[in-house]
């Protein structure tokens, strides 16, 4: 299901993992701007541990984009000390939808949004897929082994602690509930529609495969999502989660990783931090 939008004569951008709960980069959000007033903006997921913050960043940038597609990322579903939001699981995800609806901006849960602007027409579809221990360690087999393995490194997502997954049994259950139902919807699109697919994980484990700490990559995505790029007609698979942007290429298809990150990260890389990435138009298609 999409719903047509024009795009005027704007651009398609992304970002993710803006973490605001850091000053610094609070101050990055205040900073961003659209270049035009036809300009959308994806956002890939964590906006922030709590509901005021996630509010604050989501009404900000929706008063300044044309509009704003967010996918949620898994910071925004934890049930953190610091909110006074003590929803869980599905809850709590339900009442972010809803906070996005009042904002405008839009979520997994409502009709795909078409960009018919440069670059396009492409269906901008944010995702909510999250994860299910298949990206497991070289040589375990099983979640049990991958964690233990895990917890032996001491690199051990906070998921584990934080995000729950009322009322499902577990968060693979979550998962594969979201990845069943998300499937069905994507093979009721045109075919000849191309696809923005915004995950806040890859749908494919290449990504992951540039981490420091490989054991990570349990809480990065599901091993059920890594034909997608090729059974749909996809554009660009826009995702998060890795703080660490950049664009590779899967049987021809384009990854964009674009996410913010912490302070400690951005303060390393040359490029100025908090630059959007443009997804539509791209380079080669630029006039």
């Amino acid at each position: 299901m999409a719903a047509t939008a024009g795009g005027g004569g704007g651009q398609l951008w992304a970002v993710s993992d803006l973490h605001i709960s850091y000053p610094e980069n609070r101050e990055l959000v205040e900073r961003m701007r659209p270049e035009s007033e036809d300009d959308w903006l994806i956002v890939a997921g964590d906006v922030a541990e709590t509901a005021d913050q996630i509010h604050w960043a989501l009404k900000t940038l929706a008063g300044r984009f044309a509009r704003v597609v967010w996918a949620p990322g898994n910071h925004e579903l934890w049930t953190h000390p610091s909110d006074t939001l003590t929803l869980r699981g599905v809850a709590r995800y339900e009442h972010l939808v809803d906070l996005c609806r009042d904002l405008g901006v839009l979520t997994p849960e409502d009709p795909y949004p078409v960009w018919d602007g440069p670059g396009g027409p492409v269906a901008v579809a944010p995702l909510f897929l999250l994860y299910d221990y298949s990206f497991l360690p070289a040589g375990c087999r099983t979640k049990e082994e991958g964690l233990a393995y895990a917890h032996g490194t001491g690199v051990v997502c906070s998921d584990e602690y934080l995000l729950h997954s009322d009322p499902y049994p577990s968060r693979e259950a979550w998962c594969r509930a979201r990845v069943a139902a998300t499937e069905r919807r994507l093979e009721e699109m045109p075919d000849d529609l191309p696809l923005v697919l915004v995950n806040h994980y890859p749908l494919h484990r290449h990504p992951t495969e540039v981490l420091w700490y490989p054991e990570f990559a349990m809480w990065c995505g599901t091993t059920l999502t890594r034909d997608w790029h090729r059974r749909f007609p996809v554009h660009t698979m826009v995702y998060g989660h890795l703080h660490i942007p950049r664009s590779t290429r899967q049987d021809g298809v384009r990854f964009e990783e674009v996410s913010v990150g912490y302070p400690r990260e951005w303060r390393k890389r040359p490029q100025p931090p908090g630059r959007l990435r443009r997804i539509a138009p791209r380079e080669d298609e630029r006039r």
